[in-house]
């Protein structure tokens, strides 16, 4: 017997139809096109610094855009206005020449960049294997009882408190396992937390206070203590490529 059986075998077998190669293959209107600069208004900050941004990638001079400076033009889109905002993607886009749906398609991949409103400020409590172990879970119970944040979407994506002015969720893993349970709060590193921390992060950041000076990571001495020498590498701004 022939070890595969041909095509035409098949033939007239009434056999179920594939609706994945039958339908959804015509085109449902004229493709998105790329927005023009001057019809988005986007503002002179906001191009500069996605100029910048594309200027360290080999794709500058593509004719298909700038796509691989899409997650930092993305970054930088969500620092203007808290959130990737539909807007604030087309004024990426026409910058970049490329289209609004793909960078969108981007942004829908990422869980740190948002889609939709995310308050003013972002809480996201890790809740990976070494925070779980030291009660990351109790840690996230704690600051949704804290901020009115429904516990179930904060478990799945994030949830907004009742106020509408913090954000909070999960997240699998921080990269901070020395800080378990450790939060990031507006992009900074705290920990160890205990669950009654969280109420006193919720305060502060409603009072515009610094948040836990005494347990920041920007606070902790240096392993090697103060005498250890300055090292470029790890000291000045620059990325790995300038």
């Amino acid at each position: 017997m022939d070890r595969y059986t041909p095509l035409e075998d098949f033939v007239g077998l009434d056999l179920p139809v594939d609706q994945a190669n039958t339908t959804g293959r015509d085109q449902l209107g004229e493709p998105e096109q790329i927005p023009e600069l001057s019809d988005v208004n986007c503002p002179d900050e906001l191009r500069q610094l996605i100029e910048a941004l594309m200027d360290r990638y080999p794709d500058k001079d593509s004719r298909e855009g700038h796509k691989s400076a899409s997650i930092p033009a993305l970054w930088a889109v969500q620092r203007q206005y808290g959130w990737c905002t539909p807007e604030g993607i087309r004024q990426a886009a026409a910058v970049m020449k490329v289209t609004p749906a793909y960078l969108e398609s981007v942004a829908s991949f990422y869980d740190l960049l948002r889609l939709e409103p995310s308050g003013k400020s972002q809480v996201l409590v890790c809740t990976n294997i070494s925070c779980w172990m030291r009660g990351g879970d109790e840690l996230l119970d704690a600051f949704c009882e804290a901020s009115g944040a429904d516990r179930g979407k904060a478990g799945h994506g994030g949830a907004l408190s009742a106020d509408g002015e913090v954000m909070v969720s999960g997240f699998e893993c921080l990269g901070a396992c020395d800080l378990a349970p450790m939060v990031s709060v507006n992009e900074r590193y705290f920990g160890p937390l205990e669950a009654a921390d969280a109420k006193t992060v919720i305060d502060q950041l409603r009072e515009g206070a610094d948040v836990l000076p005494g347990k920041s990571l920007a606070k902790r001495p240096l392993p090697g203590g103060e005498d250890v020498p300055a090292d470029d590498r790890t000291d000045s701004l620059k990325g790995p490529n300038q």
